[in-house]
Parts: structure tokens; sequence; C-alpha cells
């Protein structure tokens, strides 16, 4: 009997999608939300950090599998912003959080608006679901590895028509009289605002630390933060995130920036890992009776990029995996709804027929004609070896001939193509690697996850959260 093809009409499939029975033992409606957002971590990064934890493990690496890889449900999602192909952390956090695409550099304001207007950012606000969340009773909370006002932790709380207006020195006096705040000041007066907040950027929330600030060098918004509540605890090392009780509000500013990178912490650093402050925001939320939402950031996966690190990024990746698999430890998958995705991707990229097992930071060795792994390194036709990893554009790019020995290991800045640089306020340049336009992917498991499949605008992960908790839409 021949082999027949059989077509399945495309409304037949989604009827049969949608009849689907439940996990077993997975509720209809999630209790609560945790959403991943590895900054930066497009497909090339999840690749290679799967081959580098795998390598670190003492595997060959490929056949390695990372804990969110396990997920049942994988969607690819498109990240463009409304007016840009490539986007930015500002404009996709915005539509993740309030279902609504909008300009890059802007954080829960509508597209409508303009990038740094004032106006703009009064006369279009978005909804956050966190806020929806809140109103519904419960808790939120968000940890990150970046600064805590810096663009993906800030949509949790703030609207804002410029990303970088984190403190209040770069608040116009007349946008502060019209009524705009900066991020920071939005944190301390949220009328909804998270109960867990940790990560850096302590430099933004006191007066003495910031040059052409409008508050006076003794304000401290920590103090006023404190003040306006009895159950709050601030904290600044990783030695108070035991002693925290449930029923706490927190907000723990462990570094005056960014927090230090990995590979740059010290044995006796005070900064905790992002493991330890998602397990502890984890442990205290669990408490709430209503449930709760929480953001986990590995913020500094897309400033490795940028600085054409990867193996920098490549530690922050597998830190972001240690916290998915900490966390999935001490949660029930049929209460709750965890989503591991990135906001962008990078000009990154892996190739050049090495070895299997070569190493991810490495020289690429290839095979033989008998497919049997080379003496050294190949040999390109420069004279030079390249890398496994590298970059279309960044600091690494090749600006006079001949062509270095490309660096290699965890501290080795990544050659690149195209030598792209952005201009400082005191009009001095600085190179950066780009973000990549590209899809990512989006890994879900838990009540709902079933809504993570296909190809995705990024706008739907807000859906596909909302729906999961039963909540009412208000953008």
């Amino acid at each position: 009997m021949k082999n027949r093809t059989i077509v399945v009409p495309l409304l037949l499939l989604g009827a049969l999608a949608a009849c689907q029975p439940q996990q077993a033992g997975q509720a209809s409606k999630a209790r609560n939300v945790i959403l991943f957002v590895g900054d930066g971590m497009g497909v090339a990064t999840v690749t290679a950090a799967r081959i580098f934890d795998g390598q670190s493990k003492g595997l060959n690496g490929e056949e390695h599998v990372l804990p969110f890889e396990t997920f049942p449900n994988v969607a690819l999602v498109k990240t463009y912003n409304t007016n840009q192909q490539v986007s930015d952390s500002a404009g996709t956090i915005t539509a993740m959080l309030t279902g609504t695409k909008t300009r890059a550099g802007m954080i829960n304001v509508g597209p409508e608006a303009l990038r740094e207007s004032c106006e703009g950012q009064l006369a279009h606000p978005l909804t956050p679901i966190t806020e929806i969340a809140s109103q519904a009773g419960m808790a939120v909370g968000v940890v990150t590895t970046t600064r805590v006002t810096h663009a993906t932790p800030a949509g949790i709380y703030a609207r804002t028509a410029e990303r970088d207006w984190e403190d209040d020195s770069s608040i116009a006096p007349a946008d502060w009289e019209r009524g705009c705040r900066d991020v920071a000041y939005q944190l301390v007066h949220a009328s909804h605002g998270p109960q867990i907040v940790m990560g850096g950027g302590s430099q933004h929330f006191f007066g003495a630390d910031r040059l052409g600030k409008r508050r006076d060098a003794g304000d401290d918004l920590v103090r006023d933060w404190l003040a306006a509540g009895d159950k709050r605890r601030y904290i600044a090392s990783a030695g108070q995130l035991d002693d925290l009780q449930a029923g706490q509000q927190v907000l723990g500013l462990f570094a005056s920036e960014h927090m230090t990178f990995t590979a740059e912490k010290a044995p006796d650093s005070i900064e905790p890992t992002l493991t330890q402050m998602a397990t502890t925001a984890v442990r205290l939320l669990e408490e709430n009776d209503t449930g709760y939402f929480l953001l986990v950031e590995g913020g500094r996966i897309d400033h490795a990029h940028h600085d054409a690190k990867p193996g920098f990024a490549m530690l922050e990746t597998q830190e972001l995996a240690n916290a998915v698999a900490a966390v999935m430890e001490m949660i029930d998958t049929g209460e709750t709804l965890v989503l591991v995705t990135a906001d962008h991707s990078h000009v990154f990229t892996l190739g050049g027929y090495a070895t299997r097992g070569n190493p991810i930071l490495g020289h690429v060795v290839k095979n033989d004609d008998q497919g049997l792994p080379q003496d050294g390194p190949d040999i390109a036709a420069d004279g030079q070896p390249y890398t496994t990893l590298s970059y279309a554009n960044g600091p690494g790019a090749i600006r006079e001939l001949p062509r270095p020995m490309p660096e290699t290991g965890i501290d080795a800045l990544a050659q690149s193509l195209v030598p792209v640089f952005y201009e400082n306020d005191d009009g001095t340049h600085e190179y950066s690697e780009t973000h990549g336009g590209e899809d990512v992917a989006l890994y879900a498991i838990g009540p709902g996850a079933d809504a993570a499949r296909g190809v995705i605008e990024q706008n739907r992960i807000y859906n596909i959260m909302l729906e999961a908790l039963g909540l009412a839409a208000e953008n």
C-alpha cells in the first residue's frame, strides 16, 4: 500500500490542540507567574551557554541541556519595537508587561508618545500586568543583576518616556513641574509598588551620589521608602538575605552601579548571586495567600555582549540557568507558570566547523579528511587562527591589518567585523556591540504554558501571563 499524505485543515489543528488535556496535576489557572528574562540571551547565546555549561561539568558540551530547555512548550518571539527593526530593552519589557509594543527607549508609555516627551508620557500611560496583579491582591517582586532602575526591572513599577531618566539629574525643571518623575522616585512612591526589589543602582537613591541633581544632596530615597511602611527592610549585603521574614517589604541595593560581573566577583564579595536573590524572593513571596508575580532578570548577559566578552556572557547565562534550576526546586508547576525568555538578541554567532567537544571559548580546531581532530587550530586565509564565537560588530572589530592573534578564554575580547560606536554626552566615543534583531526563544511550563508555541509577537507574552492568572486586561 502506498504512503498517503494526510492534510489536516489549520482550523481543525487548532481545535484539536484546544482539546488537549491539562498536564497531570496542573491547575486550569495559575496562582503565580515567574518571568525569567535573560537580557540579550538570543538563541546563539543559549546554544553557546549550553556547550559552555556542559564543558564546565566535564562533558563535550553539545549534548548538554540547560534547565529551562526541558520545558515542554517553546515559541519563537518577534522582538521589534514600533519604530525599530532591532529593539532595545525598554520597548521590549513594555511589550511583555503591558501587551503593547512601543518605541525604543520608553517604558510603559504608548507608541503615540515621542521619546523624551514628558507630555507624551503623561498622555499615553500603559498599565503593566504587575499593577493589575497587585490590585488583585497578588504580591510582586523583581530581582536583577543590573541597577534596579534599569530598563527591564523598571518595567515592573515605572512609566517614563526616557529610560535614562533613572534619577532626578536628567529631569528638566519644566518636566518636573508637569509631573514627570524619575524612575527611582517612582519606585519609592509607587502606589502599587513591588514587595521585593533587589539588585544594584544605589547611586540613584542618594542625593550625595549624583551630579546635576534636582533634589538636595542630603536627600535619601531609601529613608523615604522605609518611612512609608512598618514592615520594610533595606539590605545591602548577601549576609542579610537569610534574616528576611515573610510579610516584609524588601529593598536590596547591593552595588552603586550594576552588580559585578560573575567573572570579576571577588571571593569575599558581599553581593549575592542571582540565584540567591531569586530563591530568597520566592521564599518570601510564596507566603502571600493570593499568589505572586516575580521577574528575575539576568541583566548582565547583555552588558557582556556589548563589551564583546563572550566568556563573561557565558558565565552570566550559566548563572541565570542556575537560578532557574534552584527556583524550580522550590515551586509547584501545577500552580505556577514559569516563562524563560530574552528581550532581544545580539549580533553574536558561533561557527567554523570545530571538532566535537572543542572548547567553546577557544580557537577552532577542525577535523582532518578522516574526520579526526587536527593537531592544532585551523588557520584562516590571513594566516591567523580564529575563534568559534565572534560578533558582527563591536569593540573587537579589526581596524588594521594584519589581523592579530585572537584572544581566547573567559576574559577574551572577541573579534568582530564592524567598529560600531556611540557618542557620550561629553563628546567622546565608546565602542559597543549592538543588539541583534532575530527572534528569541520563549520556554514555558505550568498552567497556561501551552499557549507558548509557534512564532508569536512579543506582546503576546503579556496575554499568556494574564490569561493564565485569569485577570482582565486594562490596556
